[in-house]
């Protein structure tokens, strides 16, 4: 029997045919690799924003998770990235059929940092820094095939997207400066709260990566998503100071806590945040439509992360 994809995973067919396409396949490619492995299903499946993860047991009793995933080129390296970083500071792989975008993984347990406090969460992950960031790897990507992809259609909708323009032109500037700098480490890419999860090293709990979209890049890319994520906390009853206040709180403590360059990371910030808004300006006008509420949200919270850090 197939297994049944979450609703909130399979709504993501509003993305396009590429994710319908593959999301119409996925019950009967994850039907294939579990009878190609011997893995026995125990437990309710979960996601990530493009994959399908099951609790599974191999052959042998051993609890593990598979993933499969969409087959999109940010992630086709993530079994190299899991393989050479070996469980060090990140979850062990156990099998891959990078064909499939299938990934046998060490099972974690489901909780991650995003009930934990903000600042002591951003010293857990600046901590992590140093393991996931060894030296590049051949086979990967370069970080700077992407930006510089990406800021091309930015420089193309710099009229119509909903973005100051001098932020617009900013991260336009700080890209071309960071890209003409060579890689120097591999770089997670998407590494916030939500991937991170407990488990054990040393028969001690300890905290690892997972969900790497990895590529050979600058490791002070790596800030943003942790400062534009559980944004509504920067405001919420109780909260220390203002939303510049915990915005700064958290890029300084990843800063401080990782040895950074404080301006190198100021200027990823910006470019990251404005990219992230152009993005959500691209998905709305492919729907041809004007952006929705959640949309204007995250718009607004990347032009505020990107301003934040340079008051």
């Amino acid at each position: 029997m197939a297994p049944t994809i979450p609703a909130e995973l399979d709504r993501q067919r509003a993305l396009g045919p590429e994710w319908a396409a593959w999301l119409d396949r996925l019950p009967g490619l994850t039907r294939s690799v579990l009878d190609a492995w011997e893995l026995t299903p125990e437990g309710d499946a979960w996601h990530g924003f493009c994959s399908l993860v099951l609790p599974v047991r191999g052959s042998d009793g051993t609890p593990a998770a598979l993933k499969i995933g969409l087959p999109d080129d940010e992630s086709e390296h993530e079994h190299l990235a899991l393989g050479r970083w070996a469980g060090r500071g990140a979850v062990r792989l156990l099998r891959a059929d990078p064909g499939r975008r299938a990934l046998l993984l060490e099972r974690l347990d489901r909780v991650d940092l995003t009930e934990t406090w903000d600042v002591e969460a951003c010293e857990i992950v600046a901590q992590r820094y140093a393991d996931l960031h060894v030296p590049p790897m051949p086979q990967l990507r370069t970080q700077a095939s992407y930006v510089e992809r990406w800021a091309q259609a930015l420089a193309r909708d710099a009229r119509e997207v909903p973005i100051p323009r001098r932020l617009v032109e900013q991260a336009l500037s700080s890209a071309r400066e960071l890209l003409a700098e060579p890689a120097t480490a591999v770089v997670h890419a998407d590494l916030h709260y939500g991937n991170v999860l407990r488990g054990r090293r040393d028969d001690e709990d300890t905290w690892l990566v997972i969900d790497p979209k990895p590529a050979n890049g600058d490791p002070h890319y790596e800030l943003e998503p942790m400062l534009r994520d559980r944004f509504e906390e920067y405001s919420a009853p109780g909260a220390l100071g203002s939303v510049r206040d915990g915005i700064r709180r958290r890029f300084h403590t990843l800063v401080d806590t990782a040895g950074f360059e404080e301006e190198r990371a100021r200027d990823w910030v910006v470019v990251r945040s404005v990219l992230n808004a152009h993005w959500a300006h691209e998905d709305a006008v492919r729907a041809g439509r004007p952006l929705d509420a959640a949309e204007r949200e995250h718009v607004t919270a990347c032009i505020t992360v990107a301003k934040a850090v340079q008051d």
